[in-house]
């Protein structure tokens, strides 16, 4: 990308620049941050009043959390005049089962509607559908 420093391999990942993510906004970006780190075994790196970002222990990615006190819920699947899902996340396991059964530890709901056996669509605490999938040949 223009714009943007091309690090080399050795760089470390604090001194990089090149960092990408992806920001849900929810009624509290703080608790929806607590509930990815637990699923994802990220860390919490910044937080600030209405904002959260999780890191992984390696790499360049981030998820980070906006508070929205008007947040709605999108709606799984889509159904006219409800707030449509504007993207959602996928997470590969090894394991459907129990990390769905996680999820749900966490405070992760079934989506009423499941399409595939090898995919598990869950809906975190503030309404956002997510999927935990087996990649399958």
């Amino acid at each position: 990308m223009r714009g943007r420093s091309e690090p080399g391999a050795s760089t470390p990942r604090a001194a990089r620049h090149d960092y990408w993510g992806v920001v849900l906004e929810a009624p509290d970006a703080t608790a929806l941050a607590r509930f990815y780190a637990g699923l994802l075994g990220w860390d919490v790196v910044k937080e600030s009043p209405g904002w959260a970002t999780l890191g992984p222990p390696d790499g360049v990615a981030y998820l980070a959390f906006q508070t929205s006190p008007d947040h709605v819920p999108p709606v799984w699947p889509s159904t006219a005049g409800s707030q449509q899902m504007m993207m959602h996340l996928d997470f590969e396991v090894d394991d459907l089962d129990t990390a769905t059964a996680h999820a749900r530890e966490l405070g992760a709901t079934d989506a009423t509607y499941q399409p595939q056996d090898d995919v598990r669509v869950l809906l975190d605490p503030a309404g956002h559908p997510f999927c935990l999938y087996v990649d399958t040949p």
